[in-house]
């Protein structure tokens, strides 16, 4: 069963940055996020409610930080980087 998806300002800020076919493969990514979000790796600590599904793209690493509500089974789409400095931006909100 799928989730629903919703984006955050600063994701679809991020994501208007990106190439078209790095673009491409990020709607993949939530795509496969939407029907099975515990694909990701949930985080501790500050980020402790972060999910994080890592995938390739132009033999670059990408990583989709969203956030989960079981409740009426939504996902938030919080950011999508590159991993260089992901986290710190991420703590930063």
């Amino acid at each position: 069963m799928t989730y629903q998806v919703f984006q955050t300002a600063r994701f679809g800020r991020q994501y208007k940055k990106l190439q078209h076919n790095v673009a491409c493969d990020v709607d993949g990514a939530v795509s496969e996020v939407a029907n099975n979000p515990l694909l990701g790796e949930k985080k501790k600590g500050d980020l402790a409610n972060l999910y994080v599904y890592k995938f390739h793209s132009q033999n670059q690493l990408y990583l989709l930080g969203y956030t989960l509500d079981d409740a009426v089974r939504f996902v938030y789409l919080e950011a999508i980087a590159t991993h260089e400095n992901f986290y710190r931006d991420l703590k930063r909100k």
